[in-house]
Formats: structure tokens, C-alpha cells, sequence
């Protein structure tokens, strides 16, 4: 048993640690998806979606030190209950995002690791063992420290989640995990290779057969059959390949400019998923960075889910040189965790992106 609980000890620390840091790193990111969560759709909790952010960053800290904790052997009782009760709610949130098909990707390892909501479900399902494990084998979890260098390991990290945490939310992720990390080609993002696997089929095909219902499957052929046909049903078996960028579109007033806009040469695009939460006092800034971007030759476009009411009098209040062009929300939000913030592009492939707090550290 003593080795059973030294193995399930380490396996349970470190995969906290791994996901919590991997959370930590993108704590805006997370908190889109517990926003996900608490929407009406899905757990019908609206009141908790504006301190969503909040709560992210209880959560992700809570992770790292607990798998911390864990590993040094510090107020294991404490320890060791707080990680019952969190993965039991875990367990929860997987189990309903896969069984209702609520929220395809649990953010379990943020953009790190995606993992599907049974795969999110089977891993929580693992950790809930062993760390019931851990609850029956609690009197093997030792430590050869002493209580004072535990301490202060356990405060050493505390500081450290949050000096990072602070960071990362003044700036961007230290680590970008997305499909708009700096040197992706956006277009070649979109594209599918040739020898891409393509989805798989399955069609259920019923007919009326001798006064009898028959049913046939098949992967797409109309099956030879002698009767009358009632109904098909189709099925998706093995998923095709999708790109990494698949959302991604650049429109004013119906009109599609995506294709021409990613052939420019020098492009400045300022990021605003939603105007009317941006921080207002970034757009002075914005103003005198994308001033002298035209002036050197860069052609400067905004990028927002807002309305065109909303845009232009963001545009009449900070007399801003450029136009914004309608592009999805959830798009907006993944290529930058920030509002606003700025790319600069070439020919389509990121060259520069900063958080609004960053602006002056863009070169052209």
C-alpha cells in the first residue's frame, strides 16, 4: 500500500501542477471557458459569468499549490481532502459537458491539450481513484522536511502563482498555445493538405420491406433494396481533419475582404472582441502607434465583434485613422487575450502581437 500511495502521490501532484501552470499561463483563457460553463445553455448560472475571471484565478493557483503540497507532504489531511472535493466537481463538469454534449473542450490543460468531453471525463475518473487512494493511504504520505522549509515552500510558490498570474494579465501568456502564436501563416492555417483524413459516415437507411421495417447502414451508398424507403439517419463515426484556424474571416457589410487583407504586405490590425469592454484609455495610445504605422507605409484595420453603431463612435471619440471590419467573437478571443490589443501582419503571417499595455514595444 505504502507504494501504491507514493506512486498515485506523485502521478496526482504533478498532472495538478502540469495543469494548473498550464492555466495560470492563461488565466483569461480559462475564464471564457468557465464563462461557457455557467451560461444559460449549460449550467444556468448567468450570476457567476462576471466574476468568471476571479474564479478562474482562485481555481488555477488552488491547482498548483495543492499539487505542491501534495508532493512535499504538507497538511496532508487538508491536502488531500481539498483534492477529493475538487475533483469530485470536476468529474461533475466532464461527465455533464460529455453526456449533454455541452461544452466540447473542458479546458482541463487550457490550449495546451485538447481533450474531448469523455477523455476529459475517463482522466477524472483516474485521478478521482487514485486520490481515493490517497484518502484510505493517508497515513503513508510522509516528508522528510521539516514544517518550517514546507512552509516556506508552499509560500515560495503562492507568491510566485501570483506575481505570474499578475503578469501574464498585464502583458499576454508567456507561452502561446494557440493557432495565432507569432510566425503562423494565418492562410496556410486555414487550409486543408490534399491527403487529409476526411470524415467518416455512417448512413442508416430504413425501408418498409414486406410490410416490415428494415434497416440497412451503410458509409454513404443507397443500398440496393426491394421496398419503400421511410427515413435515413446519419451518423458521424471518425471526425475529418479540421484546420487549426477554421473561424477566422475578415467582413464589412457582407463583403468578405479576408483573402485580400492577408496579402498585404503591412498590416496593422487592432483586436477589440468587444468594444464596449475595452479599456478606453488604450485607444489614445492605439491612436499615435497606428498614426505613424500609416505614415510608414502600413495599411491599419480594426478587428472586432462589435456593432457598426459601437465602432464608429469609438472611432469619432479617438479620431482614429482606420475602419473596423465585422470578425467572430470567439475568433477575436483566441487570437489575442486581450481588448484591445494589436497584430502586425505580413502577407498573412503574424509578425508582432502585444497586449494593449504593450504598444509601445511594437517596432514597423
Amino acid at each position: 500500500m505504502k507504494y501504491v500511495v507514493g506512486l498515485s502521490r506523485i502521478i496526482v501532484g504533478v498532472l495538478f501542477i502540469i495543469s494548473g501552470f498550464i492555466k495560470l499561463n492563461d488565466p483569461v483563457g480559462f475564464s471564457f471557458k468557465l464563462q461557457e460553463y455557467f451560461s444559460q445553455g449549460v449550467l444556468n448560472l448567468p450570476f457567476l459569468e462576471p466574476h468568471a475571471l476571479k474564479i478562474s484565478l482562485i481555481v488555477v493557483i488552488l491547482e498548483v499549490l495543492l499539487g505542491v503540497m501534495l508532493l512535499i507532504g504538507f497538511k496532508k489531511k487538508l491536502t488531500v481532502w481539498s483534492l477529493l472535493l475538487m475533483i469530485i466537481f470536476f468529474t461533475f463538469l466532464t461527465f455533464y459537458s460529455a453526456y449533454f454534449n455541452k461544452v466540447t473542450d473542458c479546458g482541463c490543460f487550457g490550449d495546451a491539450i485538447k481533450l474531448t468531453p469523455w477523455e476529459s471525463f475517463t482522466k477524472d475518473i483516474i485521478l478521482l481513484i487514485l486520490i481515493v487512494i490517497l484518502f484510505v493511504g493517508i497515513k503513508h504520505i510522509k516528508s522528510m522536511l521539516t514544517p518550517l522549509v514546507k512552509r516556506i515552500i508552499t509560500g515560495f510558490v503562492l507568491i510566485a502563482c501570483i506575481i505570474f498570474a499578475v503578469y501574464v494579465l498585464r502583458h499576454l501568456p508567456a507561452i502561446d498555445f494557440r493557432p495565432y502564436k507569432i510566425g503562423v501563416n494565418i492562410e496556410e492555417g486555414m487550409s486543408t493538405p490534399e491527403d487529409a483524413p476526411k470524415a467518416i459516415y455512417d448512413y442508416a437507411w430504413k425501408f418498409k420491406v414486406n410490410g416490415e421495417e428494415k434497416i440497412i447502414v451503410t458509409q454513404g451508398d443507397y443500398p440496393t433494396v426491394e421496398g419503400e424507403f421511410i427515413d435515413v439517419e446519419t451518423t458521424e463515426v471518425q471526425k475529418g481533419y479540421e484546420p487549426p484556424i477554421h473561424d477566422f474571416t475578415i467582413e464589412q457589410n457582407g463583403e468578405d475582404f479576408t483573402t485580400t487583407l492577408l496579402q498585404e504586405p503591412k498590416l496593422v490590425i487592432v483586436v477589440a472582441y468587444d468594444l464596449q469592454k475595452s479599456d478606453y484609455r488604450a485607444f489614445e495610445e492605439i491612436k499615435r502607434v497606428t498614426d505613424i504605422a500609416k505614415g510608414k507605409g502600413y495599411k491599419v484595420i480594426g478587428m472586432s465583434a462589435s456593432s457598426n453603431k459601437v465602432s464608429k463612435k469609438i472611432i469619432s471619440g479617438y479620431n482614429l485613422g482606420f475602419e473596423f471590419y465585422f470578425t467572430d467573437e470567439t475568433a477575436l478571443k483566441t487570437i489575442v487575450r486581450s481588448n484591445p490589443a494589436i497584430l502586425v501582419l505580413e502577407k498573412g503571417t503574424i509578425k508582432q502581437k502585444v497586449h494593449y499595455n504593450d504598444v509601445t514595444d511594437l517596432t514597423f
